[in-house]
């Protein structure tokens, strides 16, 4: 009787047990932790000095099956984002978090018009992962499409497009890497960059001018170090597309040039590269240079 009675309390003792810890899990006492980027020692130094970094760029584009000059820009920053409405954040809020906020253009010519591409990539610095917002419009004389992914537990992709078939539409994707956001971890901490094999979903540029199903492909990244020299190489087999982007090795990982290889013009398509290589790069707040006489910074790039 004795033994029925201690066995019968073991028994309540372990479903306490259980279900307490399912109790604290699911309120994340036991979640994994996250891991944080190893970010140099002067970093706050230079990204957060009120300054945005600006890098002009050399290009050839590949479009319609021919390359094409032009010139591309990267612009760094640091800013508040407000997670809630995915938003800058102008005012103090409790639902603000640090992003390194990457705007990209691109401009070249095809025939008798212009092609200008910006992309916006939206990355929290405190902790490794996702970007949280990303965006990427595309303008041309033919009309204009625009598509933006919000990483809001799932990625949330709504695209508008004067494409027959595509016009608007809104999905819904699982989390994956995104290759958007590897121009961000590459200036935070480049070896947290994904290697080895794993699910990835392209540029939103690329899937706009490809006109691609927006989805994670099978992509493989490798890391290599040459000289003074990083090369991160992201391969999509299926795709038939190879990325190398270049970068310094020592913080704070300044981005050299970068190739991009992949079928291009339509129906027969050949494989080209498209290519970007440095021309200048700048520190300062751009944006209360909006003076004629600021022009000189313009210039300054290059462009």
């Amino acid at each position: 009787m004795k033994s029925a009675r201690l066995l019968l309390l073991g028994f309540l003792f372990l479903l306490v047990f259980v279900f307490s810890f399912m109790w604290l899990s699911n309120k994340g006492v036991f979640a994994p932790k996250e891991i944080p980027f190893n970010l140099a020692i002067n970093f706050s130094d230079y990204w957060n000095a009120g300054e945005a970094e600006i890098t002009s760029y050399s290009l050839e584009q590949a479009r319609y099956g021919e390359v094409r000059k032009g010139n591309a820009v990267l612009i760094y920053v640091t800013e508040p984002f407000d997670t809630k409405d995915q938003v800058k954040s102008e005012k103090s809020s409790s639902d603000a978090v640090k992003v390194l906020k990457l705007n990209q253009t691109k401009s070249f010519l095809t025939g008798i018009y212009p092609y200008s591409i910006m992309s916006s990539t939206f990355f929290p610095l405190e902790r490794d992962k996702h970007a949280l917002k990303v965006n990427t419009s595309v303008q041309e004389w033919c009309g204009q499409v625009y598509s933006q992914l919000n990483n809001r537990g799932v990625y949330e992709l709504l695209t508008h497009s004067y494409f027959e078939g595509e016009a608007d539409q809104y999905l819904e994707l699982e989390p994956n890497h995104m290759e958007n956001e590897i121009w961000t971890i590459i200036r935070l901490d480049p070896e947290k960059l994904p290697q080895g094999t794993f699910k990835m979903l392209p540029s939103l540029e690329y899937l706009r001018l490809m006109h691609a199903e927006p989805m994670a492909y099978n992509a493989q990244g490798v890391l290599r170090k040459k000289d003074n020299l990083y090369t991160y190489t992201l391969t999509y087999p299926t795709l038939k597309r190879q990325l190398a982007i270049t970068f310094s090795h020592t913080f704070p990982f300044e981005i050299q040039s970068w190739t991009d290889t992949y079928p291009s013009g339509g129906e027969n398509p050949v494989m080209l590269e498209s290519k970007a290589k440095k021309i200048k790069r700048i520190k300062t707040a751009y944006w209360k240079k909006n003076k004629k006489n600021d022009t000189y910074l313009y210039h300054a790039l290059g462009l």
